[in-house]
């Protein structure tokens, strides 16, 4: 009978266990970091950035804390906050501090695992100079209006995200960035940044950064572009300079460099 109860523990305390490494391995999942990733950006990235560098001493998207925790102690930390600092206690249940835990050491794993560290002035000669990015894009005053503003994307976007609007345009094409393309009833075809849509007008900035206004009685078809005219960079560009030019956008916060 002792035998058997001992058995008994042994099974409870296996299937315990076991249930235990279902519930973390859950935490695990793509979905799950990916819903991690996205209660981050929504939640934390206000004060922590969106890669989690912007407060000193703690760099979340790199594993580094200013002491060493286990995912126990982040998820009570990302819960609770911690007395007597700018860190607020959160509405989060358990499960979704677990995903965001999981994102962030993701995230540290990712990182680690990159083959090329960025250097910030190197991605700006590059940026300058070999990207020719400037001839759509503008940064602190300088460069053309035809494509979004870089002047604070570093607040704005994480590190992945940018490497990847790099390499591949078309992956996501945020609504504001996308280009318009206007045929007018002559034939001619005029693509450009859309400034304004109403029920009767159509006002573009054109690719020579010209204003243009249609009526849209006097057009052929007018619509959103599918494709991003960003060219990728994947075979433009080492992935040395690819690191630099990351590190150089993600330094963008709004403030003038030098």
């Amino acid at each position: 009978m002792l035998e058997l109860r001992r058995v008994q523990h042994l099974t409870l305390a296996v299937g315990i266990a076991f249930t235990s490494g279902v519930l973390l391995a859950q935490h695990e999942t793509a979905a799950d970091i990916e819903d991690g990733a996205r209660v981050f950006q929504n939640t934390c990235a206000n004060c922590h950035g969106p890669d989690g560098d912007q407060v000193a001493g703690i760099d979340l998207g790199r594993g580094q804390f200013r002491r060493a925790l286990s995912d126990m102690e982040l998820s009570q930390i990302i819960r609770s906050g911690i007395p007597g600092t700018a860190m607020p206690a959160s509405n989060m249940s358990e499960e979704q501090a677990a995903r965001v835990v999981a994102y962030l050491r993701s995230a540290a794993s990712s990182k680690r695992s990159s083959s090329a560290a960025g250097d910030s002035a190197r991605g700006r000669s590059v940026f300058d100079g070999k990207g020719a990015c400037g001839t759509c894009h503008r940064v602190n005053a300088v460069g053309s209006r035809l494509g979004p503003d870089l002047s604070n994307i570093g607040q704005l976007r994480r590190a992945v995200d940018l490497e990847r609007s790099l390499v591949d345009p078309n992956a996501e094409i945020l609504g504001q960035n996308r280009f318009y393309r206007v045929v007018t009833n002559d034939g001619a075809t005029i693509t450009g940044r859309l400034l304004n849509l109403d029920t009767f007008t159509i006002q573009l900035l054109d690719s020579k950064e010209q204003l243009r206004s249609f009526l849209k009685s006097d057009l052929r078809e007018h619509g959103f572009q599918e494709k991003s005219l960003m060219p990728a960079y994947r075979d433009r560009l080492t992935d040395q300079e690819l690191a630099d030019v990351v590190s150089y956008l993600v330094s963008l916060k709004g403030k003038v460099n030098p």
